[in-house]
């Protein structure tokens, strides 16, 4: 089986063994047209990665939101098929979001749990989790984990 035979049909959910509390974190991911997908913050806070059709999300569960609950305040150009950098600041419940160098959340405050969630532990640390049972087809590299400065 070669990589591009790998995640084209729905699959598992991954999720690391280690639990993180604050953290900075990057990673770059390949989003195919009509995918949809997202990357837990602690396994509670899901940050959206989707190109389903062009209006079909509101803004607030549309690529790059936090799902349900932060609308990104910068709409970037679509890019599917293509490698997209994130980079996620998350400290207590506070996120800032950048995707390809613009800040697209800055600050803001996660007001509850987004759907899917593992668990409603929010003052507990938590996985990273990658959704995989909705559409396949994402791919992912250069993930890292980091402590935020103080």
């Amino acid at each position: 089986m070669c990589s591009s035979d790998l995640n084209l049909q729905h699959g598992a959910n991954l999720k690391t063994t280690r639990k993180f509390t604050d953290f900075k974190l990057h990673f770059e991911v390949n989003c195919p047209d009509n995918a949809n997908s997202g990357f837990y913050l602690r396994g509670r806070y899901e940050l959206q990665l989707e190109y389903e059709p062009a209006g079909e999300n509101p803004p607030n569960r549309a690529m790059g939101s936090i799902y349900g609950r932060i609308a990104p305040s910068v709409q970037l150009p679509r890019k599917p098929g293509q490698w997209e950098s994130y980079d996620v600041t998350l400290v207590g419940r506070t996120v800032t979001v950048v995707r390809d160098g613009t800040t697209t959340i800055n600050r803001q405050k996660i007001d509850g749990i987004t759907g899917g969630a593992l668990d409603a532990d929010e003052g507990e640390p938590g996985p990273f989790y990658i959704q995989g049972d909705h559409t396949g087809g994402l791919k992912f590299r250069n993930i890292t984990v980091a402590l935020p400065a103080k």
